[in-house]
């Protein structure tokens, strides 16, 4: 799936589900709770970061 976002575009907001190691449970993160804490984020992509050569 591709949304057609340009470097410098807003982001529709996401949640995710994360581990927290420290805590050693699950949780989940939004980008708008993220926006709400004055969080700065970086969003990046590598399509084939993970593929077996």
């Amino acid at each position: 799936m591709s949304c057609g976002l340009g470097v410098g575009q807003m982001v529709p907001d996401f949640k995710l589900e994360t581990f927290e190691p420290s805590k050693g449970d699950f949780g989940e993160i939004s980008l708008e709770t993220l926006k709400a804490n004055k969080k700065w984020t970086i969003l990046f992509f590598y399509p084939a970061d993970f593929t077996f050569v």
